[in-house]
């Protein structure tokens, strides 16, 4: 395998610059950067020198055809062991995530919420989100989480596998808060679902965006995720082809054509 090599001193002027508030959509100051970040899946050469930075609060939208690199893309930010990041830098709140094991990179405050939920068997609803309260740092409690999504507050001692499709991801959204996070990063999270409940996941992100929390999107219904976002991100083999607002691409058909097919 060939790591890309890059010039030093043209690195290093690129690096993010927290000093100026330096970022890519010049409207605030970035919270999350990726810098650069080169990842590969054995020899595949998957996510192919990808930068963005994302600012505190924010809903960013990750789009792309399949086989862009959006969900390779967001297991490198949360330092899975696949792909394997070969180059770059990831920094969250001015901490360098890139030098972070998963676990780490977790205490850090980032969170994954996987396509498949990732659910553990044979313990109930409540069982799933007190295990992730195990081990500092600790975050939302059972009773806020309930608030947020009555469901799982009627549902707390049946067995988490045996919910609705849409109730559980609104139990692995609940256990990620469970954790004291900064970023979270969901993962089709809308895959499956009716659209009356796809609209109640999207009215408990705009709560969790209103208490501060960042979030990285990647979705295939981007039309919903666009009108939820903040901004966008389009990636096309591997690599950024459009970085903006999420009205940007709602408004440019030639950009969705291009590049989300729609």
């Amino acid at each position: 395998m060939t790591t890309p090599v890059k010039d030093t001193a043209a690195a290093e002027s690129a690096r993010p610059d927290f000093s100026r508030n330096a970022n890519q959509a010049a409207t605030a100051p970035a919270y999350l950067s990726v810098y650069d970040l080169h990842a590969y899946y054995g020899e595949s050469y998957i996510v192919q020198g990808v930068n963005f930075n994302v600012h505190e609060g924010e809903i960013l939208a990750l789009l792309g055809r399949n086989g862009a690199g959006k969900t390779s893309t967001l297991r490198a930010i949360a330092r899975l062991d696949n792909p394997q990041v070969t180059h770059g830098e990831i920094w969250l709140d001015h901490q360098p995530l890139h030098r972070m094991k998963s676990h780490e990179a977790s205490q850090a405050g980032l969170s994954l919420v996987p396509e498949d939920r990732r659910i553990i068997p044979g313990l109930t609803v409540e069982e799933n989100i007190q295990l992730a309260q195990i081990a500092p740092p600790i975050g939302w409690s059972l009773e806020r989480i309930y608030e947020l999504f009555p469901r799982l507050g009627e549902r707390r001692k049946q067995e988490g596998v045996t919910l609705s499709g849409g109730e559980q991801q609104m139990l692995s959204i609940g256990r990620a808060l469970a954790r004291d996070i900064k970023v979270l990063l969901l993962d089709e999270p809308y895959e499956g679902l009716a659209p009356v409940i796809v609209d109640e996941i999207e009215k408990t992100l705009n709560i969790i965006k209103q208490q501060g929390i960042t979030t990285i999107l990647v979705e295939q219904n981007a039309v919903r995720a666009l009108k939820l976002a903040d901004r966008a991100v389009i990636l096309e083999s591997g690599e950024v082809v459009f970085d903006g607002t999420a009205d940007e691409v709602l408004h440019n058909e030639q950009l969705r054509h291009d590049y989300l097919a729609i």
